[in-house]
């Protein structure tokens, strides 16, 4: 059974994990928590599958700056960074943080990515429902 785990400081004992990033190891890990910023954990059958960053915006970011600014109102969940610990964790915990950001936030309409340029990261996002919405210079936004 899988469990999502929002953790939103930096003292919660998952985010320990946020040194295990593969993707984004360089956002610094206080950037990722707070009145904008949300890391979630999917524990299933109580074992750390996977994790995901997400950052709230008012518009899709091209860049790393845009990702990092810090709006007022909100209304875009910018998943910036995902690794599972579990094969096939990941597609689930892009769903159900999906469905909690939705339940838990009405002002959230869009979903999407900041992704590397990566076929692995393609690869996972098309094959999870998600649609290729912007190239940029060193990324790929996806939309859900």
């Amino acid at each position: 059974m899988n469990k999502l785990i929002p953790i939103k400081s930096l003292d919660h004992p998952l985010a320990s994990y946020l040194k295990d990033d593969p993707v984004r190891p360089d956002i610094p890990h206080d950037a990722r928590v707070g009145a904008n910023s949300t890391v979630f954990a999917l524990q299933t059958d109580d074992k750390l599958s996977a994790i995901v960053c997400v950052k709230y915006q008012d518009n899709i970011p091209s860049n790393l700056n845009e990702l990092m600014v810090e709006p007022e109102q909100p209304t875009v969940a910018v998943f910036y960074t995902i690794w599972s610990y579990i094969s096939g964790a990941g597609r689930d915990m892009i769903l159900e943080t999906r469905k909690y950001i939705e339940e838990t936030n009405p002002n959230i309409k869009d979903f999407v990515t900041y992704s590397p340029k990566t076929e692995m990261a393609k690869r996972f996002h098309l094959k999870n429902g998600a649609c290729t919405y912007r190239e940029n210079e060193d990324s790929v936004n996806y939309k859900y």
